[in-house]
Parts: structure tokens; C-alpha cells; sequence
């Protein structure tokens, strides 16, 4: 299973071309050509797959893997994923609608 995981992470990253990069994503991508590195000390394997696993979560590349898988998502799953777009979508329609209120606010002087 992590032999598969790590075939699918080496796949999806490529050493960037950095010609074609800007400089604020250069470094992220590069970052994420190096992959993550843990050191396992004390042989203590379980703190070092959970370090391993928060560095995932922070550089966004966990994302990237879930976002490449190609298995089936359950109607459980999409309807969580459903919820939580929509909610994003009601807020930003939210503060769109109160920065208006206020833009106009301002314009007519009150």
C-alpha cells in the first residue's frame, strides 16, 4: 500500500521547470519535488508516520493525492463535499452582499 502511495506521489511530481515557474510557486513546488522527509529516532516509527503525516496535511500534497484518486466516492462523502462548497458559496455571497452595502454606504455619504 505505501509502495503504491509513493509510485503515485513520484508520478504526480516532477522536477519543476523553472523557467516557467514564478518565484512564489517555484519554492512551494520544488518543495514538493523534494518530498517530505522524516527521521525516525529512537525507532519510534509511530511519532514519525504521525510527523510524516502532519507535514502532508501542511504542504497541501495530501490534497493533491486524494484530489488524483480515481476510486469511487461514496454518496456520503459527496454529500459532505456538497455541504461544505455550498456553505463556502453562502458566505462569500454573504460578504459580497455586506461589502456592497457598505461601498454604497460610503459613496452616498451616510
Amino acid at each position: 500500500m505505501m509502495s503504491s502511495v509513493a509510485k503515485h506521489v513520484s508520478t504526480i511530481f516532477n522536477r519543476p521547470n523553472v523557467a516557467l515557474l514564478n518565484p512564489l510557486s517555484w519554492e512551494q513546488q520544488l518543495q514538493q519535488w523534494r518530498g517530505i522527509r522524516v527521521k525516525v529516532r529512537n525507532n519510534n516509527l509511530d511519532q514519525a508516520l504521525f510527523l510524516m503525516q502532519r507535514k502532508m496535511q501542511s504542504s497541501g500534497m495530501e490534497r493533491l493525492i486524494k484530489r488524483e484518486q480515481l476510486h469511487h466516492i461514496k454518496n456520503s462523502e459527496k454529500r459532505v463535499l456538497a455541504r461544505k462548497l455550498l456553505e463556502c458559496k453562502l458566505r462569500s455571497q454573504d460578504l459580497a452582499r455586506k461589502l456592497k452595502s457598505i461601498l454604497i454606504k460610503k459613496v452616498r455619504g451616510l
